[in-house]
């Protein structure tokens, strides 16, 4: 015997379709938002990729950072102007650790970036662009959940930014805005400048050259921590050679906590549009 009378079965339609076209029209409106995003972050970066690399600009670095510009660049090496990725990758929301998909857009001479990535009934689009940073997280594409923003959000995301600049090596040369403190054989510090903000933090090297960590105090919410991004898993792209794994994990007084580990699916340097 049938259950179910025609009003149910039309009534269940109904909701099944208007939560179907929900999703779309919220997925739609986050495509939208970040594309916006992508081509701004392009518009407001000059193309520099006509400098090049020469030795002579480290001779008067800090030793291991001289170590990792040897290993990482060759003579003559183009600058990046731009690059974009795609990646997968795990990463821990609450608890438990969901897989995550993700394209993340950069640009070099007025630092930025725009990351979206997705876990199941999540989405997250994480930005840098003219001195503003922005987190915002929404379920279903739709509901948001975080919209972070000020000061401190400007901080955090520079700081992600100079993290993950290890993936477009010539941002790290020495510049106005860019110096290189020493510290010992595998560490050096680094201090940077964006519009009015300073940051810094500690690059760590190994004797093979490669960065294996960037070490600093960045803002979690309205309080400052310890914070830690490690990287390996380095391959050539372009001439250059780049970690293809990436981890970033939060040193709190109460232990060491894990939440983003991506893999690197694919990297391209100076294409200024989307995948």
């Amino acid at each position: 015997m049938n259950t179910y009378s025609p009003k149910i079965c039309v009534i269940i339609g109904v909701v099944a379709f208007a939560s179907i076209t929900t999703l779309i029209m919220g997925d739609k409106m986050m495509k939208s938002e970040f594309d916006k995003d992508i081509e701004k972050l392009f518009a407001d970066s000059e193309n520099i990729s006509g400098n090049v690399y020469t030795s002579n600009q480290i001779k008067d670095l800090p030793i291991p950072v001289q170590r990792y510009f040897n290993y990482t660049l060759k003579e003559n090496q183009a600058y990046v102007s731009y690059a974009r990725l795609q990646h997968s990758g795990d990463f821990k929301a609450s608890k438990n650790w969901a897989s995550i998909e993700g394209e993340e857009y950069f640009a070099m001479q007025k630092p930025g970036f725009v990351w979206l990535g997705k876990v199941p009934f999540f989405s997250a689009k994480d930005v840098y662009i003219d001195g503003t940073g922005n987190l915002k997280v929404k379920l279903l594409s739709l509901i948001k959940i975080v919209d972070a923003k000020g000061s401190e959000t400007d901080q955090g995301e520079l700081l992600r930014w100079l993290g993950e600049a290890p993936l477009f090596p010539t941002a790290l040369l020495p510049s106005e805005n860019l110096q290189w403190e020493p510290i010992d054989n595998n560490s050096a510090k680094v201090i940077f400048t964006d519009k009015n903000q300073t940051i810094e933090g500690v690059f760590c090297f190994n004797e093979e050259g490669q960065i294996t960590q960037f070490k600093t105090k960045r803002y979690k919410d309205n309080t400052l921590e310890n914070f830690t991004r490690y990287c390996g898993d380095y391959r050539t792209v372009d001439g250059m050679k780049v970690p293809f794994y990436l981890e970033a994990i939060w040193n709190l007084e109460s232990g060491d906590l894990s939440y983003a580990k991506f893999k690197i699916d694919r990297i391209e340097y100076n294409i200024p549009s989307k995948f």
